[in-house]
This record gives C-alpha cells, sequence and structure tokens, in this order.
C-alpha cells in the first residue's frame, strides 16, 4: 500500500522575525501598513505624533493576534525625536531591519496665497522627516550584524503620484514628493554595497479620511474615477501589501525603485483619444 503523501509545511509568513518602525502609523495609510507588516510576521513599532488613542488601539489588535507591537510618539520631522524614536524602537526588539516612512501633511493653496510657513510645515514632514528617518535608520542598520541572506535593512519611503504628475494648488506637497523620489534613489545608489535596500511606493487615489473630500460624496467620486484607469478608487491595504513584499526578501533584488499603487493614474489617462 503507497505511503499517503506528506503534508506540506505551513508557509514561513513573509516578514517573520523582521522588527519594523512605521511612521504615521495612528491613521489611514500608515495605520493599514503598521497592521499589514504585523499580519506578515513582523514586530511593529507604530509610531504617533498626536494621536495616540488610535496607535495604542492597533497595539493592541497586534497583540491579541500574537503579534508584538508597541506605540511610539515622536515628531518626525524633529531631529532629536527621531533619533529617541528609532533608539525606543531598537531597544523594544533589540534591533532594527525596516523602516516605512509614511508620515505627511498637505497645507494646499494657490501659490500666490501659500505662506512660507505652509510651504516650509511640508516640506519639513514630508522630506526632512523622511531624510531624518533614513539616516538613523540607517545608523540602526550599520549598527547590528548583518543577516546570514537578504538585506541588512529595508527602506520604504511613502511618496505619491505627484512626485511624477504636476499638481497645480499644491506645489509645496509635489515639490516634497518630487524631493522624496531623487532622496530615494540617491540612497539607493550609496547604501547598495552595505546591502541596505531603499525604494519607495507611490499611492495614487486612496479611500483614507485626508482626501475625503475627492470621494465622499458619489459626484466627488465619479470626477475622481476618470483619473483612474482601473475604475476604483485604492485602499489603504492596497498600499499596505505592496510595503509588506518590498520590505521581505521576495523582494530582495530590487532597490532604488518606485512602485506605483495607483489603478494607472500615472499613465496620464486625460490623454486617452486626445493623442
Amino acid at each position: 500500500m503507497a505511503a499517503a503523501p506528506s503534508e506540506a509545511p505551513p508557509a514561513r509568513p513573509l516578514l517573520a522575525s523582521r522588527r519594523a518602525l512605521v511612521t504615521g502609523a495612528s491613521s489611514g495609510i500608515g495605520l493599514a501598513v503598521a497592521r499589514g507588516l504585523a499580519a506578515a510576521g513582523a514586530a511593529v513599532a507604530v509610531n504617533y505624533h498626536s494621536q495616540a488613542a488610535p496607535a495604542e488601539k492597533l497595539v493592541a489588535e497586534i497583540r491579541a493576534a500574537g503579534g508584538q507591537a508597541v506605540a511610539l510618539g515622536a515628531d518626525v520631522s524633529d531631529e532629536g525625536e527621531v533619533a529617541g524614536l528609532v533608539d525606543r524602537t531598537v531597544a523594544e526588539f533589540g534591533g532594527l531591519d525596516v523602516l516605512v516612512a509614511n508620515s505627511g501633511i498637505q497645507k494646499d493653496a494657490p501659490v500666490g496665497q501659500m505662506s512660507l510657513s505652509d510651504w516650509n510645515a511640508v516640506l519639513s514632514l514630508n522630506l526632512t522627516g523622511q531624510f531624518l528617518c533614513c539616516r538613523e535608520a540607517i545608523r540602526a542598520f550599520r549598527a547590528q550584524p548583518p543577516r546570514e541572506r537578504g538585506a541588512r535593512g529595508s527602506i520604504v519611503c511613502m511618496s505619491s503620484v505627484h512626485e511624477l504628475i504636476p499638481w497645480a494648488g499644491h506645489v509645496n506637497y509635489a515639490a516634497a514628493k518630487g524631493g522624496v523620489r531623487m532622496m530615494m534613489q540617491t540612497l539607493a545608489q550609496e547604501m547598495a554595497p552595505e546591502r541596505v535596500r531603499v525604494n519607495a511606493i507611490a499611492p495614487g487615489a486612496i479611500r483614507t479620511p485626508i482626501n475625503k473630500e475627492a470621494w465622499g460624496t458619489p459626484e466627488a467620486l465619479e470626477r475622481l474615477l476618470k483619473l483612474i484607469p482601473y475604475g476604483r478608487i485604492g485602499e489603504p491595504e492596497d498600499v499596505a501589501r505592496a510595503a509588506a513584499w518590498l520590505a521581505s526578501d521576495e523582494a530582495d533584488y530590487v532597490t532604488g525603485v518606485t512602485l506605483f499603487v495607483d489603478g494607472g493614474m500615472a499613465l496620464y489617462p486625460g490623454f486617452v483619444g486626445n493623442g
């Protein structure tokens, strides 16, 4: 009698034994990414600035499911607070393997009405803040022994389709995201010999509270969908799945790349039939 086929061993979680920090993780895309990395097996530091309650709720959810997580408050535009945030993550988990630099804001106005304060606020958080987080993560990667296989560390910068598509009335935001793209590529080039991977995700229209005006009514959603060839608005989980893959060893030969998660928005659908 033939022996019964043996069962395949269970698949190892994508980010098993990895230690991650997600900034701006108390709402929207950041919260979904932190949840997604935890579901993929990572221990996750959930950073927040002013909203502790949602971050702590997510941490409780992750722990209840058997995962590891901690909520850590910090302003990522402040150099000292960023250094402290990374130090606390390392102290909590014994090291750091993954950074998702997600924190960002919008302060929109036509150029003639945009204040220097609003310009500086957006550049300070969306670009300088990402630089500070990347720098401190790289310092943490260098301070720990390299892994036997795979990258020594992985960074995912949260960019936007507006690193590519101009956006009238949002010059500070578009300038910051364009800067994120070149910062990411330069860091990827610089850090590749040390086996540190640096990539970015460029979300398109994602259903989050920050952009509810764009999708909150049937009329607004209809206008928005004209810009999305795929025919639906994105969900935060779409970005979370991309982040988990980019951070994992499945993407080990990928660095210096922006992954557009946008349903085709960056394909300039306004040109369809108008070429």
